[in-house]
């Protein structure tokens, strides 16, 4: 299975004045975005969210709500012939000490083991550096979208710092999909036709 782990605010929708997003009305996706989603899915990949929500954890909205803010990314996303197969969060406070929120590995473990898929065989995809680190302790393969967070970021500069080693940087989630679809294209290129039998 061709799996892509996606972090959501930043990433596939705008940040809110207050760096989440606390209703549906909130929630605008970024350019390109949703059209980046369907030509991964109809490349035949699959796409799921790996989320922190510490609004939840701090009552700052309830579940309602949040299903209400995935029901309308979803559709948005089907008027557009894209699907997330999933969605999973971590609905803990930061000074709860789980080990699902990221930059721990845990949902994105959850998610492997989910869809019975190896780590390095992931493309983990985020504008936060807990994302990607999260990622990395994974062992997935990393990519830094500019934008969200990491608006500020040059993609054709040096990597900054703070960010894991590897990491591949793209403009934004639509040049993440064309960088992939490309890289696949020349490995089925490059790989020999199997010989035909007799």
């Amino acid at each position: 299975m061709k799996l892509v782990i996606l972090e959501r605010d930043g990433t596939i929708n705008a940040l809110g004045d207050s760096e989440f997003i606390a209703s549906p009305a909130e929630w605008t996706a970024l350019p390109g975005a949703l059209a980046a989603i369907a030509r991964l899915n109809h490349a035949g990949w699959h796409v799921v969210v790996a989320s922190n929500q510490p609004g939840l954890g701090r009552g700052l909205f309830d579940m309602a709500t949040l299903n209400a803010i995935h029901t309308g990314m979803h559709k948005q996303l089907a008027a557009v012939g894209g699907r997330i197969d999933a969605v999973f969060y971590c609905p803990h406070a930061p000074d709860e000490g789980c080990t699902c929120r990221k930059p721990a590995p845990g949902l994105m473990e959850q998610i492997c083991e989910r869809y019975g898929v190896e780590p390095h065989d992931v493309q983990v995809v985020g504008n936060r550096t807990e994302h990607l680190q999260a990622g990395a302790a994974l062992g997935a393969t990393l990519h830094l979208v500019c934008t969200g967070q990491a608006e500020n970021i040059n993609p054709t500069a040096a990597l900054p710092a703070e960010w894991p080693v590897g990491t591949r940087m793209h403009a934004n989630l639509a040049a993440f999909a064309e960088y992939l679809l490309v890289q696949c294209k020349a490995v089925s290129v490059a790989s020999p036709a199997p010989e035909a039998t007799v």
